[in-house]
């Protein structure tokens, strides 16, 4: 697991050498692989390089944040992600204890920020508990593209209406059951998560994993329509 501000630099790993141990678990096609010391990951084929670097950007930002998420590592493959495999506690939002669930409020901006529609899963599936962390299972739905790879173009702007969506969008039902009952103050904190980053560290991160100016910029401006709507709210 990424622990929060924390980063690693991880030689890539060749999934070619990898042994299959296990299937498939999300929409992506994917599998449990493990190498010749007992490691474990769980690998996805994405549609495409563009796809697997954003997903990895969308990683580091989390990270960031300090939001907690599985432990990505880098693969010599462009069109593949990859992550530790973790056993986990618990691996739906409707598990989830009071007390988890309080962990889990705490980075909706985070999620509303990275535009991740998906943060808590179509079924409920991409929040689950290992070592009494709750932990955000895939960010694959953040940022450009959609949790099944569909482009989100204009949808994906320099306003964060997603603090709004994820709260109370009933055709997003895991997330506004999640979310929907988050206090005013509970809401503020969880955006000055996000508005307490840096400009200059939110850039480096994004072109350091191979982003674009454009996304960085983007990025940026999403920090500070979260930053104006803390100070008008």
């Amino acid at each position: 697991m990424n622990q929060p501000g924390m980063t690693m630099d991880i030689a890539p790993i060749d999934t070619t050498t990898l042994h299959r141990v296990g299937g498939q678990l999300g929409s992506n096609p994917a599998g449990i692989f493990e190498d010749d010391s007992g490691r474990r990951y769980y690998v996805k084929t994405l549609e495409s390089a563009a796809h697997a670097r954003n997903e990895m950007i969308a990683a580091k930002l989390y990270q960031l944040a300090g939001a907690p998420t599985l432990s990505y590592v880098p693969t010599q493959a462009p069109d593949q992600i990859a992550t530790e495999w973790v056993v986990l506690d618990k691996k739906r939002v409707a598990h989830l204890s009071p007390g988890e669930r309080k962990q889990a409020q705490q980075w909706l901006g985070v999620h509303a920020w990275t535009a991740n529609w998906d943060a808590a899963g179509f079924d409920g599936d991409n929040q689950g508990v290992a070592n009494g962390q709750v932990l955000t299972l895939d960010v694959g739905g953040a940022l450009a593209y959609r949790a099944h790879g569909d482009p989100k173009g204009k949808a994906f702007g320099t306003r964060v209406d997603e603090l709004d969506m994820l709260r109370n969008d009933e055709g997003n039902f895991h997330a506004a059951r999640l979310f929907a009952g988050m206090r005013r103050d509970e809401i503020d904190q969880a955006i000055m998560k996000v508005v307490q980053m840096p400009d200059e560290q939110i850039r480096k991160v994004i072109l350091d994993h191979g982003g674009s100016h454009a996304l960085a910029e983007k990025m940026v401006a999403r920090k500070a329509d979260m930053a104006a709507r803390l100070q008008k709210e």
